[in-house]
């Protein structure tokens, strides 16, 4: 029987939500920020403290490693668990105070250094599973950083286990904790040819048992709008204000579809992210997503005719419309090689959950990595309220994704 402690998850989890590692999205530095690689360095010294030899890192803040295979069978793809050691820069992350709640009654809970910010479980009822076992929140000024700590402290508690347990069969596992994940640049820098992974899973999701093979497929677009500049005591009739234009193109916009305010499930959104410039030029980043290529073709001719049509308005104005592709929608690699998936969902149930395959309004590093090489499902973690204040976690959650690493790994090796 395979079983991970909570306790000792915990308190794993809790050594690294201690390390801020926000990642910045202004900056243009690999990794955005130095401060991540203090977690990537500790990563190190612990992976070599379990005996692993063959770990490093380097110098965008990313970590290798290499458990070998102890399986007699030579044709066991080598599979990689990967997570990420950056937190979201939507709320602060210094200074995270992680506490503990052992044995969760089900009342609320008042976060001591915000009073204000308080968990319910008629806000959060998913609490109701973790009655009697642990809780961990931050104290109520900060996240608390289980996305994706939770995940590098399941890939780590795995470790520990596969190097403690040589009669636990598999063949060469790769671990991967990637940087700036949260501002979109997990893969930037990765050595694909160094990992050596055929397969990969994240460990990137929410409540126990969820196993996600599909994401959005995204794109960003920036309208770029040019006006006409005057000295503005001279300006009538001759100027035309950049900004003002720009506030109408938002202003155009749908007020009742189209957003991620007003959409769910499978439905596609545009999300205005930004808005920058002067009178005389403006600049307008937008975010676009869609489950399929043909919906996220539609939202760009849409919002390219909504900004055209509007910008006609002001004679002189003149608008650009740019596209950048930023990830794609991991199932369309997924579905040509459906074992990966397959064998998560097997992983699952063997660690006792019942298996929900669900679909990820968002990105994960897998999404990418399914693009260059390494098809990547994404398992869960538990992480709860994510970017907030009001994060939380279950440590019997996080002890079940550890133990669906390690029979992801064995059942690779029984199938090989």
């Amino acid at each position: 029987m395979i079983q991970i402690s909570p306790d000792n998850i915990a308190d794993r989890f809790i050594r690294y939500v201690k390390i801020d590692t926000q990642s910045d999205p202004t900056s243009t530095a690999h990794p955005t920020t130095e401060k991540q690689k203090d977690l990537s360095k500790l990563l190190l010294k612990e992976l070599f403290g379990m005996g692993i030899t063959d770990a490093s890192t380097d110098e965008y803040g990313y970590v290798y490693a290499t458990i070998p295979s102890n399986s007699d069978k030579k044709n066991i793809p080598a599979i990689c668990f990967c997570a990420h050691v950056d937190t979201a820069p939507d709320c602060s992350g210094t200074n995270v105070k992680p506490i503990l709640h052992q044995y969760y009654d089900g009342a609320d809970i008042v976060l001591p250094d915000d009073t204000t910010q308080v968990l319910r479980m008629s806000d959060s009822p998913y609490l109701k599973n973790h009655i009697n076992s642990g809780v961990i929140t931050a104290g109520g000024n900060t996240l608390l950083g289980a996305d994706d700590k939770s995940g590098v402290a399941a890939i780590m508690e795995a470790a520990l286990f596969f190097i403690q347990n040589p009669a636990v069969k598999h063949g060469d596992i790769k671990i991967l904790f990637t940087p700036d994940e949260e501002v979109g640049q997990g893969t930037a820098k990765v050595d694909m040819q160094k990992l050596g992974a055929q397969f990969g899973y994240t460990l990137d999701g929410g409540e126990a048992g969820s196993l996600e093979d599909e994401t959005f497929s995204a794109d960003g677009a920036v309208i770029t709008i040019s006006g006409v500049i005057t000295h503005p005591g001279y300006a009538k009739d001759k100027m035309v204000n950049a900004l003002k234009v720009a506030g109408a193109v938002l202003d155009a916009l749908p007020k009742n579809e189209w957003s991620p305010e007003t959409t769910e499930k499978k439905e596609g959104f545009v999300h205005p992210t930004s808005v920058n410039g002067i009178a005389e030029k403006a600049s307008i980043q937008f975010i676009v997503r869609d489950f399929t290529l043909a919906g996220l073709q539609q939202h760009h001719q849409r919002l390219k005719k909504i900004a055209e049509e509007t910008v006609a308005k002001f004679p002189g104005a003149v608008m650009e419309y740019a596209v950048q592709e930023q990830y794609r929608n991991m199932k369309e690699v997924l579905d040509t090689c459906p074992e990966v998936a397959a064998y998560a969902e097997e992983a699952i149930q063997r660690a006792g959950l019942t298996m929900k395959k669900e679909s990820i309004r968002g990105g994960t590093d897998g999404s990418r990595f399914s693009y260059i090489g390494m098809p990547c499902p994404n398992i869960f973690t538990g992480m709860q309220n994510i970017h907030s204040k009001l994060e939380w976690i279950g440590t019997k959650d996080m002890a079940k994704a550890a133990e669906t690493i390690v029979h992801v790994a064995m059942i690779w090796e029984e199938r090989s």
